[in-house]
């Protein structure tokens, strides 16, 4: 499984949540068995460097970075991580192809987060190490295929090792993802609400408190779907979508909302990023817990063997 080729203790990977995957959270992750990532996509490559730092300060475990490819100042971050040696990159929101010969180079293991099986396949074909396969029911920026219909397509597509994003959020839905023949997963929302979490706690009660119909989708008539909690925000954003509002119109609309709920606490004004799975989290616990919670049972009933989950 996807854990050995990381050298982590499980086969998880933490969400890199764009002004919320500190340095810091990244090396708790880490710590905590998983693979920590640096959410890049509200930094230039200064805070990028200064959070890497930040994490080697605080981990002696392997971490990565998660570069978003839309973000102004990704050709100086791109270099950033094979300066700094980093040994794990995850993309999102584009195409990675233009970096990853020297990512590859510099001994980088690059696994892009895909959408699509076309998109698998051409990553596959760069030299990706493996892909994260992200369902619609993540939150943040989302594709339209769900995890389940999405994921067995890209496995059987693809040579490279699969892993499953998106609706994940309990130890029966990590073993669902391994039997749509994932190697891994990644996580993000059940970690909104770990202790380590450095947004508000405002946003964090958001969570605790959400139900199955809590998250909305924002951005699909102007093709930047994102999901989130719903909020007067996001109901006044559809409903201008609605109305023919521009792209322009919605952006400054939406400026700065999700620093709102990330520092601010705003949870009226705020974009409160949040997958399906926050209806099934209901309690604020160390990340180390909550990443246990996830495998423990697995372990106990199940054994890992080449990559294959057999019983026992």
């Amino acid at each position: 499984m996807i854990h050995q080729l990381l050298g982590v203790k499980y086969p998880l990977i933490q969400g890199g949540m764009a002004n919320i995957a500190t340095g810091k959270f990244a090396a708790a992750i880490s710590n905590a068995g998983g693979l920590g990532l640096i959410g890049a996509g509200g930094m230039d490559a200064k805070i990028l460097k200064e959070q890497i730092n930040e994490c080697k300060n605080q981990t002696n475990k392997p971490f990565g970075v998660n570069l978003m490819l839309l973000n102004p100042y990704i050709d100086e971050m791109a270099e950033v991580v094979i300066n700094e040696k980093i040994a794990i990159v995850t993309t999102g929101a584009g195409n990675p192809g233009k970096y990853m010969e020297k990512w590859i180079k510099a001994g980088i293991k690059v696994l892009p987060v895909v959408p699509t099986v076309a998109l698998a396949k051409r990553m596959e074909r760069n030299g990706a190490t493996a892909v994260i396969v992200e369902g619609c029911e993540a939150g943040g920026h989302i594709g339209e295929l769900t995890t389940m219909v999405l994921v067995p397509q890209v496995v059987e597509a693809i040579k490279i090792p699969v892993i499953a994003a998106g609706g994940i959020a309990s130890s029966a839905q990590v073993l669902a993802a391994f039997a749509l023949g994932a190697k891994g997963v990644q996580v993000g929302t059940c970690l909104l609400a770990s202790e380590e979490c450095p947004i508000h706690e405002n946003y964090k009660n958001e969570i605790i408190k959400a139900n199955d119909t809590a998250t909305i989708v924002t951005g699909r008539i102007r093709g930047s779907a994102v999901r989130i909690l719903k909020n007067k925000m996001a109901k006044q954003y559809v409903k201008k979508e609605k109305e023919g509002a521009t792209l322009e119109e919605l952006e400054r609309y939406t400026l700065g909302s999700l620093r709102k709920a990330v520092v601010d606490g705003d949870v009226i004004d705020g974009s409160l990023m949040a997958g399906q799975v926050a209806g099934m989290v209901n309690q604020i616990k160390p990340a180390s817990i909550i990443i246990e919670d996830l495998f423990k049972h697995l372990y106990q009933d199940y054994i890992a063997l080449e990559g294959e989950i057999k019983w026992k």
